[in-house]
């Protein structure tokens, strides 16, 4: 089969995303800028003209992954759709994709997306559809305005690319040095979402507490100083954001946890390892004691604040007191939830040609044991909950007649019965169990928002 045998002029389209945040919001941008050509987001349970797979680099399942999805793409009848590949796997292999893959028609990097309409077309006339450039324009200028949002959340990118060079990381390569996005883009953007009808906005970048900026007044500003602006506008109730590195954690941001209403009490905050030779090897720029210091600052400040975290376990070299003292880092900091990950070399990444990668199994084995650390922390966290009054932000349906799903200021999922309430509502209800991944409440009252 070849790029031929996909439909000319597809109608109707699929977007399915991998991996992190950015890709979900960049998912949603593209689907909003095919609808601005006439195109409709195929129905739940049919089969889409296009399907653009939205991928991410970061492990090597995850590339596994869009490889055995284009597979599954080809029907029975021997027919299958246009099949895009965006995101970093695409800007990472390029026309390799096709070479491995002879059934996917484009191939888009995360930072040329905006020039997808003109792919389809290329590719619908059998041309080739290759696009992986990194312009120094910036893309979204070009995307269409926010539309209505089927939710009352939403992310909002506010700067892309990453300046650190980690040394087992690809995001440098595929998403390309830090930029931010303008103050004025980024709150006529935010403006937007809240006009059409979001509630909370979660900010994001690769490195989201790089931003900077000037105002309109032309001051410079950062992070904090988006934050408190975002907070001015009235309709907007929450404010988050993700993923932030330890050397860009400003004092001004750490401040606005504790003065800010609308900045959630949740900060994911990074650390990657509790020793410091591994830190090194790894090249982060912070080590084990300023971390532990900013954690304190913003203790401080916030004191209720929840706390998450990124842990990569059997980096090249780590030897088995190496991962003990990670174990006690989470043990000191007690994070509210954290996400755990076994190393996994990436091609072109310095980590990956390090003598001494560690066999399989014993990143298994450390896994393991970290997670029931994590696991159990969280519980605690969770069961610490349990008896307070707070509000939720009510998302979406639960599995139950009359049950509604919402988050916490912690970012903690609680279902609630509440027939006579709606999505997009803020709550008040009191949690009356608690159990490891999610919280059960009821109605204490109903509070005006």
């Amino acid at each position: 089969m070849n790029r031929t045998d996909a439909p000319k002029t597809p109608a109707t389209f699929h977007v399915k995303s991998f991996g992190c945040q950015m890709n979900v919001y960049d998912g949603e941008r593209m689907a909003e800028m095919l609808g601005t050509r006439g195109m409709t987001a195929a129905a739940e349970g049919t089969e889409a003209d296009l399907v653009i797979l939205n991928t991410c680099h970061i492990r090597e399942k995850a590339v596994d992954k869009v490889y055995s999805d284009i597979g599954r793409l080809t029907r029975e009848d021997g027919t299958r759709p246009m099949i895009a590949v965006a995101g970093c796997v695409a800007q990472a292999e390029g026309s390799e994709i096709q070479r491995r893959a002879r059934n996917v028609d484009i191939v888009v990097g995360p930072q040329a997306y905006h020039h997808l309409p003109d792919l389809i077309d290329k590719a619908g006339r059998g041309e080739s559809a290759v696009d992986t450039d990194m312009p120094l324009a910036s893309k979204f200028g070009a995307l269409p305005a926010r539309t209505k949002q089927a939710r009352p959340t939403a992310f909002l990118t506010i700067m892309e690319g990453c300046d650190k060079f980690c040394t087992y990381c690809v995001v440098p390569y595929t998403r390309g040095a830090e930029i931010s996005r303008s103050w004025s883009a980024i709150l006529d953007e935010a403006r937007a979402l809240v006009d059409g009808g979001v509630r909370e906005i979660t900010l994001l970048g690769q490195n989201v507490n790089a931003w900077t900026g000037e105002d309109g007044r032309g001051r410079a500003q950062g992070m904090d100083g988006l934050v408190r602006a975002l907070a001015r506008i009235d309709a907007l109730k929450r404010i988050r954001y993700t993923t932030s590195h330890p050397n860009d954690m400003s004092e001004g941001l750490i401040a606005a946890h504790g003065d800010e209403p609308k900045l959630m009490p949740f900060l994911h905050l990074p650390v990657q390892s509790g020793n410091d030779r591994i830190l090194k090897a790894m090249n982060r720029s912070h080590s084990t004691d300023s971390y532990l210091a900013i954690i304190d600052r913003v203790r401080a400040a916030r004191p209720d604040i929840a706390l998450s975290g990124d842990f990569i376990v059997g980096f090249p070299g780590e030897t088995d007191a190496e991962f003990e003292d990670t174990l006690k880092m989470v043990e000191q900091v007690r994070y509210a939830q954290c996400y755990s990950f076994k190393y996994s070399p990436r091609p072109g990444t310095p980590a990956a040609d390090m003598d001494h990668q560690i066999p399989a199994e014993v990143m298994d084995e450390r896994l393991a044991r970290l997670q029931a650390v994590i696991n159990r922390h969280q519980a605690q966290f969770n069961a610490a909950t349990l008896g307070r009054t707070t509000d939720i932000l009510l998302e979406r349906k639960g599995r139950h007649p009359g049950q509604l799903i919402g988050k916490t200021p912690w970012l903690q999922s609680v279902h609630v019965t509440a027939s006579e309430l709606s999505i997009g509502d803020m709550v008040e209800v009191d949690i009356i169990s608690a159990g490891p991944n999610s919280l059960a409440g009821e109605l204490s009252r109903r509070k005006a928002a």
